[in-house]
């Protein structure tokens, strides 16, 4: 956890490297100009997003996996259930990121900032199911019931994370089917990249530091309310 905000600051660095090629060395797009400069922060917000709730989702499997099959010595893994509420509190930050860019590139190009496009609706129902998720577990005072209960409704809500990124094959969509680095020119693809990698930086720090936090304040909870091993100690 000492290395997070070092990891965090090289990915700030990468950003302000990444957004200053994408603006002022990249070439405007042929057909949308300058506003297609926005896709260097509103893609790799998408990738981050997805990459966040795939984090939660492994840390579902971890917790439920607990569940169904317990340490002989009845203590819990409750790092699974800390990250889970890392990496989705991050997931939900980035996604917010990502609707609000999405509306602002939309606008000059669609018209209207919001339309019920299958890509735009399929994100705006995993950003609110996830955010369910932390509804969820701040209305649950139990930890061992929070945490299963937390674990179960994000591998429901992870279904709509592979929904979003086929929308656009499946379905008719405004939006435009993913590129490749293939279809992309190399002066378009080298800022993308850079900040792909800034982000997910940040995020790998934002969710190590907000693991740690989940873990000090369960560790505090627990031992207030005297839970021994029996009951869901932590391990």
């Amino acid at each position: 956890m000492k290395l997070m905000p070092a990891v965090g600051a090289l990915g700030v660095f990468l950003l302000v490297v990444g957004s200053w090629i994408g603006l002022f060395v990249a070439p405007a797009d042929r057909f949308m100009g300058d506003i297609q400069r926005i896709m260097y922060v509103h893609v790799p917000s998408a990738w981050t997003t997805m990459v966040c709730f795939t984090v939660s989702l492994v840390a579902a499997l971890g917790w439920v996996y607990g569940v169904v099959r317990p340490a002989k010595d009845g203590q819990r893994s409750w790092g699974w259930d800390d990250a889970l509420e890392s990496s989705i509190e991050v997931g939900v930050m980035f996604g917010a990121l990502l609707v609000m860019q999405g509306m602002i590139w939309a606008k000059p190009t669609w018209g209207v900032y919001w339309t019920w496009d299958p890509r735009l609706t399929t994100v705006a129902v995993m950003e609110l199911m996830f955010v369910a998720v932390l509804a969820l577990r701040s209305f649950v005072d139990e930890p061992v019931r929070r945490a299963t209960w937390s674990a179960v409704t994000t591998l429901v809500a992870y279904v709509n994370v592979p929904l979003v990124y086929f929308s656009v094959r499946w379905w008719s969509s405004l939006h435009q089917v993913q590129s490749t680095s293939d279809s992309i020119d190399p002066e378009i693809w080298r800022p993308l990249g850079i900040n792909a990698f800034g982000f997910l930086f940040v995020a790998i720090a934002f969710m190590g530091l907000r693991t740690q936090v989940a873990r000090l304040t369960r560790e505090t909870l627990l031992a207030g309310d005297d839970v021994g091993p029996s009951a869901g100690g932590a391990r």
